[in-house]
């Protein structure tokens, strides 16, 4: 192969970064790398703390549960294989103070754990009431004959630490404070207080009987390969045993055992920092995608400017294959200097977001594998030579006649080939980049739809524009201005479609970070119920309600609950034999908590159906629930509710929000009550800010304490810290995705700055001429300002009418928010984009 094209090449690359010409073009690649790694460094990073940190939330590398003593196979097998194993046991039970100390008694989630518990993670605990909001990690378990205990309880009993607890048949000194458990859950009887004690002192309680509901908990932790092997036998065992029976008893063998790993861990905040990705993803993608119309308008200009050039190598008889070779040279050298800077800078930003999103793993990130690097690499090339290639290569077929003659050897439009070649890899990258198929779809489909349609309506604008304009009564600027639109309708659709695409993406950024942020933030608001009031007797709903009113609480959710069992479907019986997804054998497996309402709550929207109030022999079922059991509108749910049998029929499928902190069920009753069942309420409140505590002094009864004291029955469920994780998780994502706008602005700048300045050769000609017959300068930045207002204008209404509607289809399709635009969009979109055009006009057209 001749080695020309590599000497040409590399002298035309150093001349056209001396004199600027790949400046811009270079500037666009290493915005949309950079943003894209940043990103996924982060991910990498954070995937694998998460994994990690899972496991300390499991309280080990696998957790096999049980409802009876786990079965000696399981821990035969965790020893064979050289496995650290723990086993716990929690079960709820009573918690008393002695007579001497009010003998005031509380609901308690009791666990018993040994030496060497918790196998990952640590117990953070403190050693006084006045630090129970600090703590500090610890390796110990409570000695026997002392308990660990939460501060709710010590205050809910009206205890100290050095007093006694007691707890069926013995009695234990409290002697630390829980301030963290990894391996705690998030069911109902883990939101009571906890109270820990040594294993062995277990069986001196007396609480464990044969009747007894106890989970019971074995923990393994060691080598990886150990553990997947441990977890492939536990998994083998379980499946083949579920539906094998015991020939003299007929009851199933392993009946209740299960099997936990990383997936198990903590659902709630995987959901979380997975819709954080998601809005990481997005940011970047729009970068990405920016950056493409960018570099595809530089490159145009870039290959306009060299035309005369390739004329001149063709006179002085270099063949097309040495040009064609030589230019693509030229490019593959600068796509890999402009990714591998765009690369370093993303791996010296994705700091940045481990700064802002620091805790939301418990400890310092693992490294960053390869993977990032090899994506931003090929991502940045792609781009390049997708889209700043084609017009490139056609400098290879100039004629040498366009030295004499200027009008021939112009550049054409790309061949469709080419162009679906490069747009369909581009778009693959971005899928993938995206982690998240609905994300990419319609990011990467809004914006190629939004093209088509930017350039359909500009044709159309400016075919009507020059119909509209009267040259007999119109100004001289405006006929002018027009003049210069409609004499090259291709340049006036290419620039306002470019602009408007640099415009659809600051727009998109304007509404993610206020209506649908403000959505993400409004699901769970800072003023959210912090307090959950479970077993509210009917005969005490009144007296409860007014000692809310008397505590300073004006709004709470106030529901009856009813415990059933599904037994039929449409009048088959149901067993969890019947399905095959884990999730719904257990929810067919345990009772539901159903409610009655004559009105929907106002925080569920009704998706399916229609919600009558009083109808009877009706039902509301949960969206997912329908989904996960198969369920659908008219099909008749039959409930066992305390021995009694319920038919109703589904008229309504209502879209739940589990993570809004409000009172939600799976089935609702749309009647006020259901006769002759069994019946307690659920509350969920604020509850009033606590006074201050003094150190040395005990606590003054709180809110809290004097519930409890007025109705000892009910379970009061303190959800303050879980809300403020929920909220420092919003805030922190929040900044982290105000930081990546910066990239992306960055390069919507770079398409405006782009597409405005296009044309900038085409203009001087024109503008030449018309001062050759006596134009005035003033005259010329009235022509100017009037084509640029105008563009922007067009761009700016067409972008903002757009991201309406992607802005809607990402809130519902991809982050699951209620989420409508405002009407001012499309006023403030086409001021925006007249304002930043005659902004990057001034800038890039000012000589």
């Amino acid at each position: 192969m001749n080695p020309l094209f590599l000497k040409l090449g590399w002298k035309t690359l150093l001349r056209d970064l001396r004199a600027g010409e790949l400046r811009l073009l270079m500037v666009a690649v290493t915005l949309a790398v950079a943003a894209l790694t940043a990103v996924g460094f982060f991910a990498d990073r954070l995937n694998g703390g998460l994994e990690r940190d899972a496991l300390q939330l499991l309280g080990g590398d696998a957790v096999v549960r049980s409802d009876a003593p786990t079965p000696p196979a399981f821990i035969a097998k965790a020893a064979s294989l050289g496995l650290k194993a723990v086993s716990t046991v929690t079960f709820p039970t009573m918690g008393r103070a002695t007579d001497q100390d009010g003998g005031a008694s509380k609901l308690v989630a009791f666990k018993g754990v040994p030496e060497g518990y918790p196998l990952r993670g640590s117990l953070k605990v403190a050693s006084s009431q006045s630090a129970a909001d600090a703590g500090a990690s610890t390796r110990e378990v409570p000695a026997p004959g002392t308990a660990w205990a939460d501060a709710s309880l010590l205050d809910a009993l009206g205890l100290r630490l050095g007093q006694t607890l007691l707890l069926g048949d013995a009695s234990f000194r409290l002697t630390r404070i829980i301030v963290q458990e990894p391996d705690r859950g998030a069911g109902f009887l883990s939101f009571s207080p906890r109270v820990m004690i040594n294993q062995a002192d277990v069986a001196a309680t007396g609480l464990i009987q044969p009747a007894s509901r106890v989970n019971y908990r074995f923990a393994v932790a060691g080598n990886a390969a150990a553990v997947k092997a441990y977890v492939k036998w536990a998994t083998a065992e379980i499946g083949s045993s579920a539906d094998a029976t015991d020939a003299a008893s007929g009851a199933r063998r392993l009946s209740g055992v299960r099997l936990e790993s990383l997936e198990s861990g903590s659902p709630e905040m995987r959901q979380t920092l997975d819709r954080a990705e998601k809005f990481l993803n997005l940011v970047a993608l729009l970068a990405a995608l920016l950056s493409a119309v960018a570099v595809a308008i530089v490159a145009r200009g870039f290959a306009a400017r060299h035309l005369d050039d390739c004329a001149m190598l063709r006179v002085l008889g270099q063949p097309q294959r040495t040009i064609a070779l030589a230019y693509a040279f030229e490019f593959v050298l600068a796509g890999l200097a402009a990714s591998a800077l765009g690369v370093a800078l993303g791996f010296a930003v994705h700091y940045v977001f481990v700064l802002l999103l620091a805790g939301l793993v418990e400890s310092s990130l693992p490294a960053a594998t390869w993977w990032p690097v090899a994506f931003g690499m090929g991502m940045g090339l792609t781009l390049l030579l997708a889209f700043g290639l084609p017009p490139v290569l056609q400098l290879a077929q100039v004629p040498p006649l366009r030295v004499i003659r200027r009008d021939v050897g112009n550049l054409k439009p790309a061949s469709l080939a080419v162009l679906l070649v490069g747009v369909t890899g581009f778009a693959v990258l971005l899928l993938a980049a995206s982690s998240d198929l609905k994300l990419g779809l319609i990011a990467v489909g809004g914006f190629a739809g939004a093209v088509l349609v930017f350039a359909a309506a500009s044709y159309a604008a400016v075919r009507l524009l020059r119909a509209s304009v009267n040259e007999d009564v119109a100004p001289r600027w405006l006929v002018l201005a027009t003049r210069q639109l409609s004499a090259r309708p291709a340049y006036a659709v290419v620039q306002t479609s470019a602009l408007a695409v640099g415009l659809l993406a600051l727009m998109l950024l304007v509404l993610l970070r206020t209506d649908l942020i403000s959505s993400w933030r409004n699901a769970t608001p800072a003023d959210a119920p912090n307090r959950f009031v479970i077993n509210v007797q009917p005969e005490q709903g009144q007296a409860f309600q007014q000692a809310l009113r008397a505590g300073g609480v004006t709004r709470f959710d106030w529901f009856p609950m009813i415990r059933g069992r599904l037994v039929a479907i449409n009048g088959k019986p149901v067993t969890p034999d019947a399905f095959t997804e884990d999730r719904a054998k257990r929810l067919v497996d345990r009772e539901f908590n159903l409610s009655t309402s004559e009105q929907a709550p106002d925080y569920n929207q009704i998706v399916a159906g229609r919600w009558t109030p009083g109808e009877k022999g009706a039902v509301s079922v949960e969206e997912g629930l329908a989904k996960t059991l198969g369920l659908k509108l008219g099909d008749s749910l039959r409930f066992d509710i305390g021995g009694q049998q319920n038919d109703a029929r589904i008229t309504s499928l209502r879209k739940v929000d589990w993570s809004s902190m409000r009172v939600n069920f799976f089935v609702m009753y749309p009647v006020a009550s259901l006769p002759d069942v069994p019946v307690s309420y659920i509350s969920a409140f604020r509850a009033p800010t606590p006074p201050p505590t003094v150190d040395g002094q005990p606590r003054p009864p709180s809110f809290d304490n004097n519930l409890v004291r007025a109705f000892p029955n009910i379970t009061n469920v303190d959800m303050t810290s879980t809300l403020a994780q929920v909220q420092r998780v919003l805030d922190q994502v929040i900044r982290a995705v105000e930081f990546l706008f910066g990239f992306t602005l960055a390069a919507g700048l770079v398409v405006l700055f782009a597409a405005i300045t296009a044309t900038r050769e085409e203009r001087a000609k024109e503008f030449a001429i018309m001062r050759a017959v006596g134009a005035r300068s003033s005259l010329l930045r009235q022509v100017q300002r009037a084509e640029l207002a105008g563009v922007g204008l067009l761009a700016g209404f067409l972008a903002s009418v757009v991201s309406l509607a992607v802005g809607w289809s990402l809130a519902r399709y991809v982050f699951d928010f209620n989420w409508t635009g405002s009407w001012t969009v499309p006023l403030l979109g086409s001021l925006s984009g007249a304002a930043l055009a005659l902004a990057a006009g001034w800038w890039g057209l000012r000589s």
